[in-house]
């Protein structure tokens, strides 16, 4: 099954009123690895945010993290995802919405997350691995951050 992801965008009318941007399900899924689809559902650069006008960011080309800015992105790992062991320029916030998955660190640290949990991801090196039968979809939101520091030398993005 392919993700379908409703996503529903606000703004403002000339005279300020609120108003529906975009009430759609969303066109840009894609799938960088096997058993894994992904859509950015929005995007933002700078800090703070510039709510002003409208322009969709989702049709632009990205990359996991946007220097500077934030992405919301939802992640659909079928049974058996390729593994992709990774670490971001980011600081992420992560909602299990269904399903069950295995975090794995490069520690060899495993924790199991299900429909409901939540995750802080904060630059570590990690992997997803669905053991399971059904599709674990996840929502994330990552936001800019410095790259890690250990032993006086950066951990930059890998993977």
């Amino acid at each position: 099954m392919s993700l379908q992801i409703r996503r529903v965008v606000t703004g403002h009318s000339a005279d300020g009123r609120a108003k529906v941007e975009v009430d759609e399900i969303a066109q840009n899924v894609i799938s960088n690895r096997p058993g894994a689809s992904s859509c950015v559902v929005w995007s933002t650069k700078g800090f703070p945010v510039d709510n002003d006008g409208f322009n969709d960011p989702t049709s632009a080309d990205f990359k996991t993290t946007v220097e500077g800015g934030t992405v919301f992105r939802i992640v659909r790992y079928a049974p058996g995802v390729a593994p992709r062991n990774h670490r971001t320029d980011s600081i992420d916030y992560a909602v299990v919405i269904a399903g069950e998955i295995e975090m794995q660190l490069d520690d060899n640290v495993v924790v199991k997350l299900k429909a409901g949990d939540l995750l802080v991801q904060r630059g570590t090196i990690h992997n997803w691995v669905n053991r399971g039968s059904e599709a674990c979809v996840i929502a994330f939101v990552l936001i800019s951050a410095k790259p890690v520091t250990a032993a006086g030398k950066p951990l930059t993005a890998v993977g």
